[in-house]
């Protein structure tokens, strides 16, 4: 298919929020949208290589306010677009095992229950009781919500992207953006790998790559590229039926289950910035050393695939959903380890910013791309 020369909006990423972003846009009837994506696949960027983890725990109002938003609509997904996604609700089982952390998960529970996330406080003793196979005696305590869980992050994309041709929107693969095309203090097009596009509207919707993006309009944008990674094991046939996607907050070392075995991961506190998605091998084994450390039962199992993947970080953890000083070039990245779940709000947000000129789904204007010059930086203490 040959990318057409004009549009009225151009999408830069085919990840879960440029497809998120394309739909709601065309669901406002704003349909001669182009989304680029530079992979062979969509969703095979940031999006692809998440774990997929869904959850309402946070420390934000913002953060809080975007999962009640967007985990009812993984949970309909299926209804809505006829798109199997594979929500599982497993709950996600914070432990914690130093007295700071305690502390701020109590100041976090209240505020999730002001806001009607019931997530349950558990003492160190009841998870002992509930995990036996588990060496916890470090715990002091514990969160977990019920409705937390996990999501096929593939279906979401496509989900979203058939949902959007359907109404006018077109998607291409393989196509690179070179340069942004800028006039008079506004955008004007994209040049890509295949040719010109103009448009009075460009979406920078690349996550990890939002940076390099930026600079081809000018803009320098604080988000960086950060490589975490993850490995899943064979069958663990001892593994609790209802084990939470469980994690070991102090370490940022998770667990989930995944087919007849487990997902885990464990984040690098040293891992320096930059685009490499290998995985690194000296530190899957301090991962792996500290995952059995914890849970015993994993020495039973074999490797079954590991993989890299690019956290797209900002210096408070949270995203950008917004315009920009350049007239018409807006931004929906940056989420720090958290986009895939909040995709779907992200994306009506951002359809809103771009048509109403302020979103009313959830008020993200918190969330602007000049607090970072302004200094107004609002951090998320639940980042794994």
């Amino acid at each position: 298919m040959t990318i057409p020369k004009t549009a009225d909006a151009i999408i830069i990423g085919g990840g879960v929020m440029g497809a998120s972003t394309a739909f709601y846009l065309s669901e406002r009837g704003f349909s001669d949208i182009v989304l680029l994506e530079k992979e062979e696949l969509f969703g095979q960027g940031a999006t692809g290589r998440c774990a997929g983890g869904v959850r309402y725990q946070f420390a934000t109002k913002v953060n809080i306010q975007l999962s009640l938003e967007s985990l009812p609509i993984l949970d309909q997904f299926k209804e809505d677009f006829g798109q199997v996604v594979d929500y599982e609700q497993v709950g996600y089982l914070f432990l914690l095992t130093d007295p700071g952390s305690v502390k701020q998960f109590e100041e976090n529970v209240k505020l999730q229950h002001s806001l009607g996330v019931e997530t349950e406080w558990l003492s160190g003793d009841e998870v002992r009781s509930r995990f036996p196979m588990m060496n916890l005696d470090d715990v002091i305590a514990a969160t977990n919500n019920a409705k937390d869980g996990v999501v096929d992050p593939n279906g979401v994309v496509m989900g979203y992207i058939i949902s959007s041709k359907r109404l006018g929107a077109k998607a291409f693969n393989n196509i690179e953006v070179v340069d942004i095309r800028v006039e008079s203090g506004r955008v004007a097009g994209v040049e890509t790998n295949e040719g010109f596009i103009s448009s009075p509207v460009v979406v920078n919707a690349a996550g990890p790559w939002a940076g390099e993006v930026g600079k081809l309009a000018g803009l320098s944008i604080p988000i960086q590229p950060l490589r975490r990674q993850w490995l899943t094991t064979t069958r663990l046939p001892d593994l609790p039926k209802d084990f939470p996607f469980m994690i070991d907050f102090s370490q940022s070392l998770y667990f989930h289950p995944e087919g007849e075995g487990l997902l885990t991961g464990m984040s690098n506190p040293d891992e320096e910035i930059g685009f490499c998605q290998n995985v690194d091998p000296d530190w899957e084994l301090v991962h792996i050393q500290a995952a059995i450390e914890r849970f015993p039962m994993l020495e039973q199992a074999g490797l079954s695939s590991h993989l890299a993947g690019l956290y797209e970080v900002t210096p408070d953890a949270h995203p950008i959903i917004s315009g920009t000083p350049l007239e018409g070039f807006y931004i929906i990245a940056g989420f720090s380890g958290h986009g895939f779940m909040h995709g779907p709000a992200a994306g009506k947000c951002m359809s809103e910013i771009i048509l109403d000129g302020s979103s009313s789904t959830v008020d993200v204007s918190m969330l602007d791309f000049d607090r970072f010059k302004e200094n107004r930086l609002i951090y998320e203490f639940n980042v794994v």
